[in-house]
C-alpha cells in the first residue's frame, strides 16, 4: 500500500457506496469533437468510447434509464459564457456542427435523453436530476469524459442530488492520462465507487437477479 493510500484510508476515505435501488446509466460528453485529438480529444478517449459499447448494449437490453449530454452554444455566440472564455474553440459546439454530435458508436435512440448543457456539469442548468429522480433511480453509472473535467463536475452534481455515483473507469477518458489518474483516486476516495466495465455489467446482472428473487 502506499503511502498516500494510507493517508485515505486511515481519515476513512474510499468507503464504498454500492448500488441502490434502481440504476440509470449517464453518458457524458462522448461526442465527436472529444474523440478527435485535433480538437478537443487525444489520450485515451477512443479507447474508453469503444469500452463503452457493450454497457450501453447492456443497459438497453435491461431497459434502464439512458441520458446522454452535449455541448452545445448557439451559433451567434448570444449565451457564451466564461466556459468559452476560458477554452474558446468549445464556442464552435453548436446544434448543428458535426463535433457536437454524440459518436456514432453510441448514438442515442428513442425514448433516451440527450441533455445539452453549456458548463461542464451534466446537473448545472439543466433539469436532469429530476429526470432520473422521476424514473426512481437512485444510482448512476457515469461514463463520458473529460475524466478531470465534465465527467468530474457531473460525479459531484450527482453526488449532491443524491445519486449513487459509480465512475465506471475503463469508460471514462481524458485528453492527458496523469489527470485521468490523479482525478479517478480523487473521485474513488471521495465522492463515488469506481468499477471496471465488465465488473459493472456483472454487479447489473446480480442486482436485477437480487431484484427478481
Amino acid at each position: 500500500m502506499s503511502a498516500e493510500l494510507e493517508v485515505y484510508q486511515r481519515q476513512s476515505f474510499g468507503q464504498r457506496l454500492g448500488l441502490g435501488r434502481r440504476v440509470g446509466l449517464l453518458v457524458v460528453d462522448f461526442v465527436n469533437g472529444f474523440n478527435d485529438p485535433a480538437l478537443f480529444g487525444g489520450g485515451n478517449i477512443g479507447p474508453a468510447i469503444e469500452r463503452t459499447v457493450d454497457l450501453l448494449d447492456t443497459c438497453r437490453r435491461m431497459g434502464l434509464p439512458i441520458a446522454f449530454t452535449r455541448i452545445v452554444f448557439e451559433a451567434d455566440g448570444s449565451d457564451h459564457n466564461l466556459f468559452v472564455a476560458k477554452v474558446p474553440a468549445l464556442g464552435g459546439l453548436t446544434e448543428s456542427a458535426l463535433p457536437s454530435q454524440i459518436v456514432p458508436q453510441l448514438r442515442p435512440r428513442p425514448g433516451e435523453l440527450v441533455v445539452r448543457k453549456r458548463l461542464p456539469s451534466a446537473f448545472f442548468g439543466t433539469d436532469l436530476a429530476a429526470w432520473f429522480t422521476a424514473k426512481g433511480i437512485d444510482t448512476l453509472l457515469i461514463v463520458g469524459c473529460t475524466t478531470s473535467g465534465c465527467v468530474r463536475a457531473s460525479v459531484l452534481d450527482a453526488l449532491c442530488h443524491g445519486f449513487r455515483p459509480i465512475v465506471v473507469s475503463d469508460c471514462v477518458g481524458d485528453r492527458a492520462l496523469r489527470p485521468h489518474d490523479a482525478n479517478l483516486f480523487d473521485l474513488g476516495q471521495k465522492y463515488a465507487d469506481l468499477m471496471e466495465r465488465d465488473d459493472a455489467i456483472k454487479a447489473l446482472v446480480t442486482h436485477r437477479r437480487e431484484q427478481v428473487t
